[in-house]
């Protein structure tokens, strides 16, 4: 089979020649735009000799300044979808469909309105593989403080970023993107909600966030391979499963629920299978195929992709271990 073959019997429910892989990892800041970004993604394309090409998405949220006072939020406006860091981002997208054609499903990442705002507030130097502790978020602390003190325009501001993220979403699928891989967090959103000095905030995340989750798949959800990628640990996995995507990726080792525990009644295809955070950085290639086939016998008879539950950083994870993924679907 072709990889686009591969992935759509997956998509159908059907048995693959073989499954499906990839995996993906943040770049270096000088290849985040431009002809490095591309490069950078072929590469890692063509030397594993992946079925899905995730194209990384470090390009800034376009917003002059930092968000530092709650009142700064009112700086929020709508934008069209293609101005700077999104427009860096479009142009890396249509120069990867311009050099892979057909050949596999290239969806792009896209972080959500929550996510988005975080980095605002305190925009990461290096964007390192997640934190599963999201108590120490500080910027998600200060978003809950901000909407105890105002939650009209902490829910506007989201609104906001979550109506922009949907146009450039749409404008990304224009620029050759087979869909959108949106990520998501809800532990960010509801840790610390109810406790001591602070009046309790049930369901934060269903009222101010997931509207704008789904306003972004909408934009998209003609397109082929949309995926939602669930990132931390997630306090409403069920809630995620329920959204209209073809593909839900999540790293079922180091936070779970384990595919053994999804297979069953989760609707998207599932992808996922190796530990991002421990067995690609420390395990050797024998560990890394025996969690390979593992993930293939906790899914039984459903067919599934393999991936990495996340992101890791690089220069802990060596080429054989990499390698070793690839060979073990193969």
């Amino acid at each position: 089979m072709t990889p686009i073959e591969r992935v759509d019997a997956v998509l159908a429910g059907r048995k693959p020649d073989r499954p499906p892989f990839s995996f993906w990892y943040h770049f270096p800041h000088d290849q985040v735009a431009g002809t490095a970004a591309v490069r950078a993604h072929l590469d890692q394309l063509n030397r594993y000799a992946m079925d899905v090409l995730k194209v990384m998405n470090d390009n800034p949220y376009p917003h002059p300044g930092r968000i530092a006072r709650v009142e700064d939020l009112a700086s929020l406006v709508p934008l069209k979808g293609d101005e700077a860091g999104f427009g860096e981002q479009l142009a890396v997208l249509s120069a990867l469909r311009t050099a892979i054609g057909g050949r596999v499903y290239m969806p792009t990442t896209v972080f959500n309105a929550w996510a988005v705002l975080r980095m605002l507030i305190q925009r990461p130097t290096v964007h390192r593989p997640p934190n599963l502790d999201s108590s120490a978020d500080a910027p998600s602390r200060w978003i809950r403080q901000a909407y105890r003190e105002n939650s009209e325009l902490v829910a506007r501001a989201l609104e906001t970023i979550g109506q922009n993220l949907a146009r450039f979403a749409a404008n990304c699928v224009a620029a050759g993107a087979d869909g959108i891989f949106l990520s998501v967090r809800d532990d960010w959103v509801a840790e610390g909600e109810a406790s001591a000095d602070a009046p309790e905030t049930p369901g934060l995340y269903d009222r101010v966030v997931r509207p704008t989750d789904r306003a972004i798949l909408a934009a998209v959800n003609e397109s082929p391979f949309n995926v939602l990628h669930v990132c931390g640990k997630a306090l409403n996995f069920r809630a995620f499963a329920e959204y209209p995507v073809p593909v839900l990726n999540w790293a079922d080792r180091a936070a779970g629920p384990s595919i053994r525990d999804v297979a069953p009644w989760a609707k998207p295809a599932l992808w996922g299978g190796v530990d991002n955070l421990a067995t690609l950085v420390s395990g050797n290639p024998q560990q890394v195929r025996e969690e390979v086939v593992d993930a293939l016998r906790q899914a039984e008879d459903r067919p599934i992709m393999i991936a990495p539950g996340c992101t890791f950083d690089p220069a802990r994870v060596s080429e054989a271990n990499l390698h070793a993924l690839a060979d073990a679907v193969r």
